[in-house]
């Protein structure tokens, strides 16, 4: 049955909007949008507070800014608010839906709906309650309850889909006549469609293959469109559309992906908004990201320095560019500076205490011997710490922290084995490798500090982890060949960790990843068809290993640039190399 059957209770013709009530609203809302891009955080809030209960847009926008601090702070009370807000918001939207008779249910499923049949105001409160259905679901991800949870999201973001999908097909209608505010309806369809189109596209064959048999599709072409031209036209959502670009450009491309973001586009995107708001934190915070992915470290260090003295409403924003600061002073290889950060995480952050308890010790490792240690802190008992930290949010943990308690196991024993490079292991999880590869002299640098290690390796003493932290190595010294351009070094590094697979104990996260990395470094080289059958044989033959649905994220991403198609999982694999 159509969505448009489902109605709640009946309005009086009193409570419907005028075009001029609309028009008013979005302009408001715009204005109160308006001040949180310049910092003006809590009046934004209060701008739009009073609105929230009459005002399908007031609660809607009011409800979009709780729950950005919310994914910021990871705080269970910010997350709960937030959700809480959304759900008065979308009851506030359902109060200024079309209420369907009976005929009227009838007549949708001979004939269809068409949106001539809807008020402005009721076209306005479909697509803002299935807003509040996308952004309801992506908080109940964060919530830290059991397998409930997620059946909850994933009824509401079917729903949400569902009710995008008809509302882009009505409005080819021939018969529909815009109304005064149709730019901001229409950026509110293109913001969805493209929102669920190039999440859809990222996600693994083996989810995607079980959301098609539901309904669901997704085409990353199609999507970036949507959101470009939603960017593109003057509406409430065109902030919205220009930031999940943002995001995908210069976050997700490289954590899920790649590291083939278009940078190009994200500066033309940004520019616009930095010449608006040139201390607006959300942008200098963008802003510092493209230098960084740019290999440009300097001139990011000082953009997410500028970001921190931009604002002090918000100390979030905060904890976004120290997590940024970090790995730039990693990739230079300044392990105090990174220290420092991760160290003002781990007091001020809750998003993972594991993990920047973690980053702490890992830096320490990397400190020469005799090197004074900040606070006299010691690195084995911060490591024997890390998994007194755990948490779990929407009843999992998460892998990174999952990652960073299993490597810290190895200095529970009276004789730990220490971690050989832990803060370049965890720099590869999120692919910074991608960003050093950029500048020469950051790629050579760490070269030079990984030659170091596997040095000392060849002289270590034997134990059960010595060959997986030889296999590591050579793993992250092959990526920084393959920037270099020694390309056969790097095949050959890569080529030894799945050759000599059945040797590794306990880093088993360490073949499948070689084979995408060898993959990617085939398909540079226009080797195609070789690297479909690694990254074929990676995806299929390795499970239940570390960080494993990142590495089917990039696999996934890796796949669509080797046959860019809804179909690039289907083809059999072919052998790889025997192994030995």
């Amino acid at each position: 049955m159509s969505f448009w059957s489902s109605r709640a209770h009946a309005r009086t013709r009193d409570s419907r909007t005028s075009p001029s009530d609309l028009n008013m609203a979005l302009r408001e809302c715009m204005a109160a949008f308006d001040l949180f891009l310049s910092n003006s955080f809590p009046d934004a809030l209060a701008q739009l507070q009073s609105k929230t209960k009459d005002s399908m847009y007031h609660a809607l926008t009011y409800a979009i800014m709780l729950e950005m601090q919310a994914m910021m702070t990871f705080e269970p009370q910010d997350i709960l608010n937030a959700g809480n807000t959304m759900k008065e918001a979308q009851a506030v939207c359902q109060r200024f839906r079309r209420k369907s008779t009976v005929a009227d249910s009838f007549n949708s499923l001979v004939r269809g709906q068409s949106l001539e049949q809807f008020t402005e105001e009721e076209i306005h409160a479909e697509v803002c309650y299935a807003e509040c259905l996308l952004l309801r679901a992506a908080l109940t991800f964060l919530q830290d309850e059991n397998m409930v949870s997620f059946i909850k999201g994933g009824i509401k973001v079917r729903n949400s889909y569902l009710t995008y999908k008809e509302l882009n097909s009505l409005e080819q209608c021939s018969n529909y006549v815009k109304g005064e505010n149709y730019s901001h309806y229409e950026g509110g369809i293109k913001l969805g469609v493209g929102t669920f189109n190039l999440t859809l596209s990222m996600l693994p064959t083996r989810i995607l293959r079980l959301l098609e048999f539901v309904g669901f599709s997704g085409n990353k072409e199609c999507g970036l469109l949507q959101l470009q031209e939603g960017a593109s036209t003057h509406s409430f959502r065109a902030v919205l559309c220009t930031m999940l670009l943002l995001c995908f450009h210069t976050f997700l491309s490289f954590v899920l992906g790649t590291g083939q973001g278009n940078i190009e586009e994200a500066e033309e995107l940004l520019q616009p908004y930095l010449k608006r708001y040139p201390k607006g934190a959300i942008f200098l915070y963008f802003s510092g990201r493209i230098e960084e992915i740019k290999g440009n470290i300097e001139t990011a260090i000082s953009r997410f320095e500028e970001c921190c003295e931009s604002q002090q409403h918000w100390k979030q924003f905060h904890h976004m560019c120290y997590w940024e600061l970090m790995w730039c002073f990693t990739y230079k290889r300044q392990w105090k500076m990174a220290y420092f950060y991760a160290d003002l995480l781990s007091k001020e952050n809750s998003w993972s205490k594991a993990t920047y308890v973690y980053m702490k010790a890992s830096y320490l490792s990397m400190f020469g011997e005799g090197e004074d240690r900040p606070f006299g802190e010691d690195e084995v008992e911060l490591f024997r710490t890390v998994s007194s930290f755990k948490l779990k949010i929407a009843g999992k943990s998460l892998p990174t922290e999952k990652f960073a308690i299993r490597k810290s196991r190895r200095y529970i024993s009276q004789k730990p084995a220490r971690l050989p490079v832990p803060p370049l292991e965890m720099m590869y999880i999120w692919n910074g490798y991608a960003v050093i590869g950029k500048h020469r002299d950051l790629t050579e640098g760490m070269l030079e500090t990984l030659d170091e290690a596997e040095a000392a390796l060849e002289t270590a003493p034997v134990t059960e982890f010595l060959f997986d932290d030889q296999c590591l190595v050579k793993l992250l010294k092959g990526l920084c060949l393959k920037y270099l351009g020694n390309v056969l070094e790097a095949e050959e590094y890569f080529s030894f960790i799945h050759l000599n697979e059945k040797k590794i104990k306990y880093d088993h996260y360490l073949i499948p990843n070689a084979l995408l990395e060898l993959a990617l470094l085939y398909l540079e080289y226009d080797r195609k068809e070789e690297a479909a059958k690694l990254l074929e044989w990676a995806k299929q033959n390795y499970k239940n290993y570390s960080m494993e649905s990142r590495t089917h994220f990039r696999i996934q991403a890796a796949l669509l640039l080797v046959k860019p198609s809804p179909e690039n999982g289907a083809h059999t694999p072919s052998p790889v190399p025997k192994r030995r």
